[in-house]
């Protein structure tokens, strides 16, 4: 800018420069401390968050927090984050925990019991591994031959049981063994006509309970009649009272010592199925079967 002379005056006009600075309109008040100021709040949030779940939480509590942050330090921790469910505080895609697909070598696997059941008797050790199909099979029939000889030595050596030891027969199954406590011409394991044991059968059937009632495995009775007929069958027929005997022989099992959870069926066929298929009246088809079953899942 070029100023004028003063008049009259031959001095050379001053010249004057005024250099102007542009600068960036409130930088003097930006925007950069508010995000450190942001960062600091957080901060000191959680760190008041942090001594608060310190004091409200127990010590199992803050333990499980802990290890909820270090995921890969859980291997199995009682009382730890997740260690009550189903994987025990580890993940399914683990290395090492149950195969869910081809290229997954897992060394654990997916069990259940024999019979879809648990129990103390489950294993076939002291603490035992899951019992065979095999194994529980070759118990039974073990038990069962057991059974068979302790029952026929008392039947021989028992001078009350003399009579009887032709009515009693032993018969493997694909379902168990089968005690068969049966009539004959000279001689009925109940009265005529009704469901109450005689008194030599009564002791018969106490002494196959006390028996019985030593084995875990479950029971079956199925009560027999021959094909006489009734004058009333509305009012009495062999339905009714083969299952009646049936039904009579439970209890007499079950006073013997027999649990009552032990008994899966109890049933009447009348004359439907016949030992003496040639005779339906023959008084050898009047029976009680008592069937010790395998136990659930081994039937052959």
């Amino acid at each position: 800018m070029v100023a004028r002379a003063p008049h009259g005056s031959n001095q050379p006009p001053r010249i004057i420069v005024r250099k102007v600075y542009v600068e960036a309109h409130g930088s003097h008040h930006g925007g950069a401390w508010k995000v450190a100021y942001a960062d600091f709040v957080t901060a000191m949030m959680a760190f008041f968050l942090l001594m608060w779940l310190l004091g409200a939480t127990t010590e199992k509590q803050r333990k499980a927090l802990a290890d909820y942050f270090a995921p890969t330090l859980v291997e199995f921790r009682q009382n730890s984050a997740g260690s009550n469910g189903l994987f025990g505080g580890e993940s399914i895609i683990d290395k090492d925990n149950y195969p869910h697909k081809a290229a997954q070598t897992g060394t654990r696997s997916l069990t259940i019991p024999a019979g879809a059941q648990g129990g103390d008797d489950v294993g076939t050790g002291e603490r035992g591994s899951l019992k065979s199909a095999g194994a529980m099979q070759a118990e039974d029939r073990q038990s069962f031959r057991e059974l068979q000889r302790r029952l026929s030595a008392t039947l021989a050596g028992e001078a009350r049981f003399s009579r009887l030891r032709n009515q009693v027969r032993f018969v493997q199954t694909r379902d168990g063994m089968r005690i068969d406590l049966m009539d004959d011409a000279d001689y009925s394991m109940f009265d005529v006509g009704t469901t109450a044991l005689v008194a030599d059968a009564d002791a018969l059937v106490a002494l196959v309970g006390e028996s019985l009632s030593r084995l875990p495995n479950t029971i079956m009775i199925r009560g027999h009649t021959d094909s006489l007929r009734y004058n009333d069958p509305l009012n009495m027929n062999n339905w009714m009272l083969s299952s009646g005997r049936a039904e009579a022989t439970r209890r007499r099992l079950a006073t013997a010592g027999v649990p009552e959870d032990r008994f899966e069926r109890i049933e009447g066929v009348a004359d439907r199925e016949p030992m003496i298929a040639r005779d339906p009246a023959d008084p050898r088809n009047r029976r009680v079967a008592i069937t010790v079953l395998y136990r659930r899942g081994m039937s052959r």
